[in-house]
């Protein structure tokens, strides 16, 4: 099988010659492998390992200022701000660079009927739409390809503040569904522009709202319930009828709410944290690993970067008996992007662990 007929596969419970192994990865580690493997880019780095990358869609956008702006760090920002008017920083913290949040825009803005005035809401014509069908289109020759990128309350923290949201849901409901609903609306109709022109180059849609920490969630269920589960609930139905599934990303403790996230209906789950209470492997394959697959498993924060290659491979061994039980269910992964100054031959042993098992 190849990389794409592999990964299809396992998101249709169909039989595979193994599983497969997936790559989260900074522009650093990208160098680092391009140095060790003697390839040009990228898609040389996924080719030469053989690796069954499923490959990334942003969606580009263009400020009123001609800036180009990604809706999320991560998902091609450049400018100044992101498209939701965020502003962000640069920070070099030892061989990584990435980007930070500035000041929360919204701060100030402390009730529905104020959003109007906002400056930066996203005009749903100023996407770039040609430049990711372009994308995806050459993507899908070889591997499965995922985008757009969307999001409900990570913008909204974003936009109000981490701290300032945490107290919204408790102190100014309405007001976090007015945001919500302005947040919703243009990425709706973003998606269904993009998928009218481009859905069959697509296979999945990442939809991303940490709602967890490493020890718990960050809100109530009856929270979730109010302000996130008819939201999901109306983006799964709208990534289906298009004949695409939903790759579901949350960080974190988050098992509390795995079996809402399935009646939301979501179709994979990522990161599968499982350091963090609830999230231990056999258990989450017991309970949910019928109606879900798993996506990631392979800890970063401390496997990856400071484990042995022994270690590594043994984490990997146990997350292909647990996660990957009955070869179905699991697309072995990083545990979130594998940061600057993971040594490579840790990189290689995950790879090389889930191709030889």
């Amino acid at each position: 099988m190849n990389s794409r007929e592999r990964t299809l596969a396992v998101l249709n419970r169909e039989p595979v010659d193994r599983l497969p192994v997936d790559l989260w990865h900074t522009a650093e580690v990208v160098d680092a492998l391009k140095q060790h493997l003697g390839v040009e880019d990228a898609y040389g780095v996924w080719k030469t390992l053989e690796l069954d990358k499923i490959v990334w869609v942003f969606m580009d956008y263009r400020t009123g200022a001609g800036e180009r702006a990604g809706s999320q760090v991560g998902a091609q920002s450049s400018g100044s701000r992101t498209m939701w008017g965020v502003p962000l920083k640069n920070v070099q913290a030892g061989q990584a660079h990435y980007e930070e949040f500035g000041e929360a825009p919204m701060k100030d803005y402390d009730t529905p009927d104020a959003i109007h005035d906002y400056p930066w809401w996203p005009d749903p014509d100023a996407f770039d739409y040609a430049g990711a069908d372009q994308h995806a289109r050459q993507a899908s020759k070889d591997y499965v390809v995922i985008g757009p990128w969307v999001s409900c309350f990570e913008i909204y923290c974003q936009l109000r503040g981490l701290e300032q949201a945490m107290m919204d849901l408790v102190l100014n409901p309405d007001l976090v569904d007015a945001i919500l609903d302005r947040v919703e609306h243009i990425q709706t109709e973003m998606m269904n522009r993009f998928f009218t022109t481009s859905r069959d180059a697509l296979d999945l849609v990442f939809i991303s709202d940490d709602i967890a920490s490493q020890m718990g969630l960050l809100m109530s269920p009856d929270m979730f319930q109010r302000h996130l589960q008819p939201r999901l609930t109306r983006w799964c139905k709208l990534v289906h009828d298009h004949g695409l599934k939903v790759f579901f990303h949350t960080d974190g403790a988050a098992e509390p709410l795995i079996e809402t996230f399935i009646a939301c209906g979501i179709d994979i789950l990522n990161p599968i944290q499982h350091i963090c209470p609830g999230m231990a492997p056999d258990d989450l394959k017991r309970k949910y690993g019928t109606r879900i697959i798993f996506h990631g498993g392979v800890d970063n924060q401390h496997v990856l970067p400071f484990g042995t290659v022994d270690e590594v491979r043994s984490e990997v061994g146990m997350l292909l008996e647990t996660l990957g039980a009955g070869q179905e269910g699991f697309i072995c992964c990083s545990c979130h992007n594998v940061q600057a100054g993971t040594p490579v031959e840790n990189i290689l042993a995950m790879v090389e662990t889930v191709q030889n098992a």
